[in-house]
């Protein structure tokens, strides 16, 4: 049996002294991380980027939703406010007045747009986009009033002295929508909707002479489809009216100018227009009037008298009429419509509410 030198002995003894140690040591060290494993995260690989993510968002938590806030039930509807007018574009000393009263209207209370209704640029509409008339008839007049207009055709926009017949000029109206950012025409005839109310622009002068076979296509679709608590149309042409151009049943002529018959008008508002819609605005008579009669339930307003004023008669029952220079500005807040008529120095001549159950 062999048996260690005392040397050797001790050299042993000093290693397993050492392993010892280290053993120790280790298991320190060990304990340590764990120590650390309980208070501070442990970095993890980021999981490969999902291919229906977003690049932007690949990789990222998907947010939780959180439940809105419950609505106030105190908190105020959204307000609309515009000023509606039409037959404006003369140019003349009369058109600048109105245009004056307007600005001054909408800079203390607030306009979000200018409604016109038609017979825009007169005699005879314009012959391009780049017709100096665009800024004599509506640029300039309306260089202050600090809100967009949109607009629709009348019988005068598409040429002929009024007669109306020169179809081709409508369009250069429509294309100046890409020209003037104040000037919203999109097409012959539009709808859009604004907060809770829809207007519907109407092309009168194409439905007078039977061309109006989109119309009569869409706008009944887009009138039956519409939720909005308030819904408008704007035209040119009266329903009802006590100017000197009747009532669309037996329009009259204007001296030098054709007698245009409204049996086709008045077929689309009855079928299309009629009872499903609030209120209809339009101009061609150069008066405000504020019509008793309603077109099965449709209150008619005629606001025209936005250069000049012509004479009244006592056809219909009215409300309010008036041939001084003038203007109707509107304001619709939840289930309210005020609206009033406005003259050229701003005064307030006729007031009309109309409440919704």
């Amino acid at each position: 049996m062999a048996f260690a030198r005392p040397r050797e002995r001790t050299i042993a003894t000093c290693l397993v002294a050492v392993v010892a140690v280290v053993a120790v040591a280790s298991s320190l060290v060990v304990a340590a991380c764990g120590s650390m494993a309980l208070s501070e995260p442990v970095a993890r690989d980021t999981p490969a980027p999902s291919p229906s993510l977003p690049r932007e968002t690949a990789g990222s938590p998907t947010p939780i939703p959180s439940e809105p806030p419950p609505l106030d039930a105190r908190s105020p509807a959204p307000v609309v406010r515009f000023a509606a007018v039409g037959d404006t574009g003369k140019g003349t000393p009369g058109q600048q007045k109105v245009a004056d009263a307007m600005a001054a209207k909408c800079a203390k209370d607030g306009c979000d747009f200018v409604q016109l209704l038609g017979d825009n640029i007169y005699e005879s509409g314009v012959d391009s986009v780049s017709d100096p008339l665009f800024q004599t008839r509506f640029e300039l007049p309306y260089a202050n009033v600090r809100a967009p207009f949109w607009v629709v055709l009348g019988n005068h926009d598409y040429g002929g002295g009024g007669a109306g017949t020169s179809f081709e000029r409508g369009q250069f109206e429509v294309d100046y929508s890409a020209i003037s950012p104040k000037w919203k025409l999109p097409a012959h005839f539009w709808h859009r909707t604004q907060h809770d109310v829809e207007m519907f622009g109407l092309d009168t002068n194409l439905i007078l002479f039977g061309r109006d076979d989109d119309q009569r296509a869409q706008v009944p679709t887009w009138i039956a489809a519409s939720v909005a608590t308030w819904k408008l149309a704007f035209g040119h042409h009266p329903y009802l009216s006590n100017g000197p151009h009747g009532n669309a049943s037996a329009y009259e002529g204007v001296p030098g100018l054709p007698v245009v018959s409204g049996d086709a008008f008045k077929d689309f508002m009855a079928a299309h227009v009629c009872g499903k819609v609030d209120l209809y605005l339009c101009g061609h008579e150069h008066s405000s009037q504020w019509l008793t009669d309603t077109c099965k339930g449709t209150e008619l307003v005629v606001a025209g008298a936005g250069a000049e004023g012509t004479a009244l008669t006592t056809r219909n029952e009215s409300r309010f009429q008036t041939n001084v220079l003038s203007f109707l500005y509107v304001v619709i807040e939840g289930k309210r419509l005020t609206a009033d008529v406005v003259d050229e120095r701003g005064n307030v001549l006729f007031t009309r509410s109309i409440l919704k159950n």
